[in-house]
């Protein structure tokens, strides 16, 4: 050791802690966000405000923000049971969020803590479930004599912020929501610095000359997937190069991979796309002889990336052997169901479960079969094959099923 120089031993450790905190940035800067309660899940109740000036208590996770802008305006209501003459049933869990706005300029809004940073110049995807009801009668306060109805089309807005409510920057925004059924929205956001808040807010569809009356319904929002702004997102083998171009333009940019995987307009296959029944068959129980209704059928040799819904390419033989299937037997309608293993948390297991099964359907929808007959479902761990934590356990359990909702 004579006569080799070294580092003082306080400035070696200095640049271990400083090397040890850069890489642990570095690490961190590509975390997934889970939101807590994604799905709103709670007692389906009226927003009130009693008459010791309590509001309604929202969904566990969820925060009122109107308590602080609007504190004699009512807070966000909890769907469904027949509130306002809503009738429309949950797209994802029990419950959804409804949130309206009014024509005194008062308008609903919801936040919450989250577990992990939305990290400055980190791109994320996430998608949402919203509706509108055709009816959502209500007083605008206890003094009218009548009721309105609260159904102009209003769209959501997405901010981030450093505190609870705090809206610093908005992150995203939707079109204005004109349909009574649930559409799947895609969002892509890049914040301008750390947030540790989000905010979730009905708002007017500007611009616009005066306030109205009018609501957004909010259901099933996934994990908020991280990746690098610079990254070149997948290919999806030939899907994606028969996509048909009639989609309204967009600025151009780097699509990133979970927003490549968005339900689109059903593709309508070419007239040089030939149909032929796959050589080798995986599915041997997806033949009309062997399904019944309602029996789920594992679907085989189907691989995602870890704790992703990106699909891995060596999956494309057994969704085209299942495309083959319901292409050749129009009267099926299927349901796409994801579950995963029993060992993460339950909210984190909703959201993949519900991806991946989400992923399969688009794929199939984007190769030609109508979207009404195709349904997905995440059911997270709820129901396990086998109830055990062993690493065969957790790979049986691990999956995505198809299973026949109707036939003939």
């Amino acid at each position: 050791m004579y006569g080799v120089k070294t580092l003082p031993l306080r400035k070696l450790i200095l640049l271990i802690i400083i090397f040890g905190l850069n890489q642990q940035d570095a690490w961190s800067q590509l975390t997934d966000v889970v939101l807590r309660n994604p799905s709103f899940e709670g007692s389906p109740t009226q927003g009130i405000i009693s008459d010791f000036g309590i509001h309604t208590r929202l969904p566990e996770g969820w925060r009122d923000c109107g308590i602080y802008k609007f504190p004699d305006e009512t807070p966000p209501d909890i769907h469904p049971d027949n509130l306002w003459g809503n009738t429309l049933e949950p797209n994802h869990g029990r419950t959804y969020l409804g949130m309206v706005v009014r024509v005194n300029e008062t308008w609903e809004s919801v936040s919450q803590r989250l577990n992990e940073l939305l990290r400055k110049d980190v791109c994320y995807d996430f998608s949402v479930d919203l509706a509108r009801s055709d009816n959502y009668w209500s007083k605008l306060d206890q003094e009218d004599l009548y009721e309105s109805n609260f159904k102009t089309p209003t769209v959501l807005r997405i901010w981030g912020g450093t505190a609870f409510c705090d809206k610093e920057q908005l992150l995203a925004e939707s079109k204005a929501i004109n349909h009574d059924s649930w559409k799947t929205y895609d969002f892509t956001i890049k914040p301008k610095t750390n947030f540790r808040y989000i905010t979730l807010e009905a708002f007017y569809k500007t611009p616009t000359l005066e306030p109205y009356n009018g609501h957004v319904l909010v259901d099933n929002i996934t994990i908020f997937r991280a990746y690098q702004c610079t990254e070149e997102p997948p290919i999806l083998a030939e899907v994606t190069q028969k996509q048909e171009k009639k989609v309204t333009p967009k600025p151009k940019k780097k699509t990133p991979p979970h927003k490549q995987r968005s339900v689109k307009k059903p593709e309508v296959v070419a007239e040089n796309d030939i149909i032929e029944e796959p050589r080798k068959k995986v599915m041997t129980e997806l033949a009309r002889d062997k399904i019944k209704v309602g029996k789920p059928i594992k679907i085989k040799n189907l691989y995602f990336k870890a704790d992703s819904s990106a699909i891995e390419t060596d999956s494309y033989d057994v969704l085209n052997e299942i495309f083959y299937f319901l292409r050749t037997n129009e009267d099926i309608t299927v349901e796409i169901g994801g579950h995963t293993n029993t060992k993460p948390p339950k909210e984190y297991c909703d959201s993949l479960s519900t991806a991946r099964a989400k992923e399969v359907a688009t794929y199939l929808i984007r190769k030609g079969i109508e979207k009404e007959r195709i349904v997905y479902r995440g059911y997270g761990k709820d129901r396990p094959l086998i109830n055990s934590k062993s690493s065969m356990a957790n790979r049986r359990n691990q999956r995505v099923e198809i299973k026949i909702l109707s036939m003939g």
